[in-house]
């Protein structure tokens, strides 16, 4: 079955790295053209992850977004949360029966709805056909071709084997899961967990309370995923707890970079301007917020990133504050 990536930056080139090291063909849709016409002639994208050189020859490069989506049964989808309404403004095809994946790690703002969620309410998507890519897994160190982990999650566990065997290769392994709202509100959450991380890190603070305030999140992920979609998983497993880990620690992970610049006295605006890609902790903290706005669901870290970024609260005063909540 043909694949399409739709999106253009880090994490949308790193997946096309990874299906052209064992498929014949990839589609790829991006906006920008010029960037499209750099690729086609010196095989990397000179906007994120340059060093990458790109099988093109595997690679059917558009700003046509029907015309790649047209071709393709599987659909990767790795475009910001918060421009993927924008990104698909153009789309005319109908892709309901296609399998769509999801590779966004955010919440459709205005939608409040997870990514699967949207294409099934929006797109008539069936929720049989929609799965999820989920790490821990840095874009950056699949560019060096570092060993990498990755997730794959559909209802349809065949579904999801047979995806992550076109994924598999020399530094990419796979594992299959069915939970794919639990797996996609992980992606969202952790991203929150990691700007914690950071504004803590930027205050001075150091492993000894980092290791703190991960348990604690952890344990704080899996009361909200538990409470939205009660089935049994093991939040220690890799998508969970090893995607948190990586985010909140790595100096790839541009949440925890994002929350650094706020803990060492950026504006929430400034941090913003500063940095090349979209930190979907950001958005998600307002977002997970209206989620469990009517749910009693204890969450002092999300809680306390969304004052910092969205009340103006002073970042010192209210982690100060959130070290006595935390065990």
């Amino acid at each position: 079955m043909n694949i399409a990536v739709i999106g253009g930056g880090s994490w949308a080139t790193a997946l096309v790295k990874i299906f052209t090291e064992s498929n014949d063909y990839v589609g790829w849709w991006m906006r920008d053209e010029a960037n499209v016409m750099h690729i086609k002639k010196y095989h990397n994208n000179n906007k994120y992850l340059s060093s990458v050189e790109l099988q093109t020859e595997k690679i059917d490069i558009s700003t046509d977004i029907n015309q790649i989506v047209k071709q393709a049964e599987i659909l990767v989808f790795a475009i910001p949360s918060a421009f993927l309404k924008s990104s698909l403004s153009g789309l005319t095809i109908d892709i309901s029966a296609k399998k769509v994946f999801s590779a966004i790690k955010g919440i459709v703002p205005d939608e409040n709805l997870i990514v699967g969620e949207f294409f099934h309410q929006k797109y008539g998507v069936p929720i049989t056909s929609i799965g999820v890519i989920t790490g821990p897994c840095h874009a950056e160190e699949v560019a060096l071709e570092r060993l990498s982990y990755l997730t794959v999650a559909t209802q349809d566990k065949e579904q999801a084997a047979a995806l992550a065997k076109r994924m598999d290769c020399d530094f990419i392994k796979t594992t299959i899961s069915d939970d794919i709202y639990g797996t996609e509100y992980a992606a969202v959450l952790k991203n929150i967990y990691a700007l914690a991380a950071g504004i803590c890190h930027g205050l001075g603070y150091g492993d000894n309370f980092q290791a703190v305030l991960v348990s604690n999140a952890i344990r704080e992920m899996k009361r909200f995923i538990k409470e939205v979609h009660p089935i049994k998983r093991d939040i220690n497993d890799s998508a969970y707890l090893g995607d948190l880990l990586v985010t909140a620690y790595s100096q790839f992970s541009r949440n925890r970079t994002f929350g650094n610049m706020i803990g060492k006295g950026y504006t929430v605006r400034s941090a913003m301007l500063e940095m090349n890609m979209v930190a979907e902790g950001y958005y998600a903290a307002a977002l997970i917020r209206e989620v469990r706005k009517e749910k009693e669901i204890k969450m002092p870290i999300a809680d306390a990133v969304y004052k910092i970024l969205y009340e103006n609260k002073n970042p010192k005063k209210l982690m100060a504050k959130l070290t006595s909540k935390l065990n």
